[in-house]
């Protein structure tokens, strides 16, 4: 009997021995390689005891991250004998962006592709555009020590907008086209990533700035600040309006996230932009400020206010039936909106 409890126990001992011995092939980290999670895998040798090892496992490494994220905000309010009075609306924001970004080491290439477009239809009216935005920004950057934050950057911009503008009531003459006005930047300059706080800083001595009219018509008036049209004193066309302007300037941008509060997040984009040559001093200003309140992972609340001060923008009234255009002002547009959003 106390042979076999010996025998037993050789064996026991053995079979142990032999389970954490078995040597796991080994995988070496290179440029085409990235260690996986871990995963835990049981062996249960003989219903005696339960022995973990680990196993690893290595995917292809990439340096390109993305993330998409596609919402839609409506608004509706709706009257049926309502005493106090009112008009019904509902109102309807489609929204996307889409971010490529390559890193390594030295190197950061950010692009970024946002659009926005909203329409609103009251009781008795024609629908109206609330919302026009197409944007593209991408940055190429390099620098010398891995430790800093600040990059040697290029930087382009491109803007425009999807359909035809007005002003209200006047639908019979578009104030704004697409591409009529596009505006592209094209600049180097220092750029500073701080990506444990959510900022980017950029700041460019050496920007072109070009506005694109590419209708006729708004470039024959002046539109955006490009070169009108030339008249005789019979206004008999001598020369059409140039359906372009180029600028080279100093151009600022700011990029902030941060999370004020428990599921409440405020996002702010700055640019600053004044040419060397035409009133220097005279700042162009963009700012887009957006506050997300977070109901859960698909339910979003928004909150935001978007600011543009350009000299070359006249804006235009309705008078009388008669379209007067007047000297540059302060446009703001505010919305808030409550709407689902899916991120992949």
């Amino acid at each position: 009997m106390k042979l076999l409890s010996h025998l037993f126990l050789f064996v026991t001992l053995t079979i142990s021995f032999n389970c954490f011995s078995q040597e796991m092939p080994t995988a070496y980290l290179n440029d085409t390689l990235q260690p996986a999670i871990t995963k835990l895998v049981a062996v249960k040798p003989m219903n005696i005891k339960l022995k973990i090892r680990t196993k690893t496992h290595y995917l292809p490494l990439t340096y390109w991250s993305n993330k998409n994220t596609l919402g839609l905000d409506i608004s509706e309010v709706a009257f049926v004998n309502w005493n106090a009075g009112g008009t019904s609306s509902i109102s309807g924001l489609l929204k996307g962006k889409f971010v490529r970004n390559y890193t390594r080491l030295n190197l950061n290439w950010s692009n970024e592709l946002i659009f926005r477009y909203g329409v609103n239809k009251q009781d008795g009216k024609d629908v109206k555009k609330t919302d026009d935005q197409f944007q593209f920004n991408s940055t190429f950057g390099y620098r010398n020590n891995p430790t800093s934050n600040w990059f040697h950057s290029a930087k382009f911009n491109f803007n425009t907008q999807f359909t035809n503008g007005y002003a209200y009531p006047n639908t019979s003459k578009a104030i704004s086209k697409p591409f009529a006005p596009a505006y592209m930047f094209a600049g180097m300059g220092a750029e500073n990533i701080n990506k444990e706080k959510n900022r980017t800083f950029y700041i460019s001595p050496f920007t072109f700035k070009t506005t694109l009219v590419l209708d006729q018509r708004l470039a024959n008036q002046g539109a955006f600040g490009v070169q009108r049209a030339i008249y005789d004193k019979d206004k008999n066309l001598i020369s059409e309006g140039k359906q372009s302007k180029t600028e080279f300037g100093f151009l600022i941008t700011n990029k902030y996230k941060k999370e004020i509060l428990k599921n409440i997040i405020l996002e702010n984009r700055l640019s600053l932009y004044s040419d060397y040559i035409n009133r220097f001093g005279n700042i162009d200003v963009n700012c887009d400020l957006q506050i997300e309140l977070r109901v859960n992972q698909y339910v979003k609340a928004n909150i935001g206010a978007h600011v543009i001060y350009d000299d070359d923008i006249k804006s235009k009234q309705e008078v009388a039936g008669i379209q007067v255009t007047e000297g540059p002002k302060t446009q703001v547009r505010q919305a808030i909106g409550v709407g689902l959003e899916y991120v992949f």
